[in-house]
């Protein structure tokens, strides 16, 4: 039986969560929007520094790690209601401790990381003493690792790594790399590749653009980079070699879900100023409130947040009691759903605001121009559906007639003498 409650002690952490990020987190928007994954100042670190000491003091910093790395070892079921908090302001993540890429890349050192790689980059990233950044995507292949060039190849007892990577999220900010590179072109698609752990002053590494992307301020923060014969010792390598697929499908599938728990929180926002707006937009014959295509409009939301928000509470159950692996189908519907919800509640709270959601002074016009992204990131939606389908279809068998299964002709004649019919 499905069981989404949580302790009162555990509720009490949530609501102090809850002020905590309405009262000292989302001011922050307002005034130093856009630069949350930027090294901090010393006018921002005297801001931002108190704030995450006062999380430490609460036990919420780093949470989705657990007790041996300074976390609190909470499940998934837990870290999505906190998601839905932290999920409301950029700068939330930073504070908590838990921003991406890298709260991906410190699970993984964790998991897979020597005692010295993790004494060099988990701790500062723990610590919150820098950013990093994940180098998977390459310009002519997407996301799809089938198809990636950039190679690795041995120098001794070391390696040189020569390629190109697009879209590295805060590489102009990260103190590391983690590089997905192919180390032996002739072995299995999905043992071709090891993972390197890669300081980002390391000769040969060059940033040639920042690529922007829709609705984030600025000239964005995923880079495109060329990897020029960039040497590194052994120590450099994550895991095993040729297990980059293997790492790369335990950090994804975790970022997935914890991407979808805080978008519940954005699409929520949507929502709530659609029904602000509703209630106090004055028409020539009462409010926007009154009108029943605006009624539908806050019902259908209503109905697509409830649902989603069902469907990631039940994945994070199922993986606490299994694994990501075990979850994998409800993972991808999650990230299906996060697109198609995040799209159509904006897009109803943008327009119910009429002129002023299109414009500057509310953040509805920005997250409407990051909708398109949403069914990009992390997998375009069509790869997950494709996923979703395979994973199905494998609980079914064919008809062996012409009718469905329930409705052949000697089922229906076992089932009218059974009843006497």
């Amino acid at each position: 039986m499905w069981d989404f409650s949580t302790e009162p002690e555990f509720q009490a952490k949530l609501d102090w969560m809850d002020a905590f990020i309405r009262d000292e987190v989302e001011p922050l928007d307002l005034v130093y929007g856009g630069k949350a994954y930027e090294p901090l100042g010393d006018e921002l670190r005297g801001i931002v520094e108190p704030l995450k000491a006062r999380v430490r003091e609460q036990g919420l910093w780093a949470c989705h790690l657990g007790p041996e790395l300074g976390g609190q070892g909470y499940g998934q079921l837990k870290l999505a209601l906190m998601n839905e908090l932290i999920g409301r302001s950029p700068w939330a993540s930073v504070i908590f401790g838990c921003q991406a890429p890298d709260t991906g890349n410190a699970e993984i050192i964790a998991m897979y990381g020597t005692e010295e790689q993790k004494a060099r980059y988990l701790k500062p990233l723990l610590d919150g003493e820098c950013f990093s950044g994940f180098s998977m995507t390459e310009p002519h292949a997407g996301s799809d690792p089938r198809l990636f060039r950039t190679r690795a190849v041995r120098d001794g007892d070391g390696w040189v790594i020569s390629g190109e990577k697009y879209f590295t999220s805060n590489a102009s900010n990260a103190a590391f790399l983690i590089v997905m590179a192919v180390t032996d072109p002739d072995a299995h698609p999905y043992q071709r590749m090891s993972m390197f752990l890669v300081p980002a002053d390391t000769p040969g590494v060059e940033i040639l653009r920042n690529v922007s992307t829709m609705g984030h301020r600025g000239d964005g923060g995923h880079a495109h980079i060329r990897y020029n014969d960039v040497a590194v010792g052994p120590d450099a390598l994550l895991g095993e070699v040729g297990g980059a697929f293997a790492i790369s499908q335990a950090r994804l599938g975790g970022g997935r879900i914890h991407h979808a728990m805080r978008t519940v929180a954005a699409v929520k926002k949507a929502f709530d100023m659609m029904c602000e707006r509703a209630l106090s937009r004055e028409t020539h014959d009462g409010t926007l409130a009154g009108k029943q295509l605006v009624q539908a409009a806050i019902a259908d939301s209503y109905l697509q947040i409830q649902q989603f928000r069902l469907l990631i509470l039940h994945t994070a159950w199922l993986i606490d009691r299994s694994s990501t692996k075990e979850a994998r189908t409800q993972i991808a519907a999650c990230k299906v759903a996060a697109a198609r919800v995040f799209h159509d509640v904006v897009y109803r709270a943008m327009h119910i605001h009429g002129a002023l959601g299109v414009s500057g002074d509310t953040p509805l016009a920005r997250l409407w121009q990051a909708a398109p992204l949403m069914g990009i990131m992390d997998g375009p939606t069509e790869v997950h559906q494709a996923s979703i389908a395979r994973r199905v279809l494998r609980g079914y068998e064919p008809s062996p007639g012409p009718w469905p299964t329930e409705y052949l002709p000697d089922k229906i004649a076992a089932a009218r003498e059974k009843y006497g019919v």
